[in-house]
């Protein structure tokens, strides 16, 4: 990292919002302890709010950047399952997700764009959102990363009582995975 005081605005669902989990094992609470090591002045603003979707994300976009003390390093957009849990017409999510994008993007932020894939459950449901976040990433030049690292989804070991949520462990995995990342980007 080469910024002395790098500021990270983590936006999205309830996977960055740390849905029943207490702040610090949280996924921004983890990676600000884990930035912290190299740079013990590294913020990371949790923005996430549970049940999120692109349109939500979009409208609380412009309140969450003008309520920030300097213009972040980096933002970790993690958002979209709730799209598709909600069915939110393909084409909609896309434009929403785009707008996000080109929002940070005017705001010369640099943008780390997560993926989820999609549970069993789901996939067919899911597969015609397969694909929005990569295309969109390149259109725009951000970064594309997966949320979850191999060996996390699936395991009930990593995931809250209600089976669906992330635990700290998980969390934990999900930091170790994406910190290179988010170092070499900072």
């Amino acid at each position: 990292m080469t910024l002395d005081r790098p500021l990270i605005l983590a936006i999205g669902d309830s996977l960055i919002a740390g849905y029943g989990l207490p702040t610090a094992d949280s996924f921004p609470g983890q990676l600000q302890s884990s930035l912290r090591r190299a740079c013990p002045s590294a913020r990371v603003v949790n923005a996430g709010v549970s049940g999120d979707t692109t349109a939500d994300v979009l409208r609380r976009l412009p309140r969450m950047l003008s309520a920030l003390d300097q213009r972040p390093a980096l933002a970790i957009v993690q958002v979209g399952p709730n799209d598709v849990l909600r069915q939110v017409p393909v084409g909609r999510t896309r434009a929403q997700l785009e707008q996000v994008l080109l929002s940070l993007g005017n705001c010369g932020i640099p943008v780390l764009l997560t993926t989820v894939d999609p549970p069993m459950f789901i996939r067919d449901r899911a597969a015609a959102y397969l694909g929005i976040h990569a295309a969109l990433a390149a259109k725009h030049g951000a970064t594309v990363w997966p949320f979850f690292p191999p060996g996390v989804l699936g395991h009930a070991d990593m995931v809250l009582a209600d089976r669906v949520h992330p635990n700290a462990k998980a969390i934990a995995a999900v930091v170790a995975a994406m910190l290179p990342i988010v170092e070499r980007m900072l």
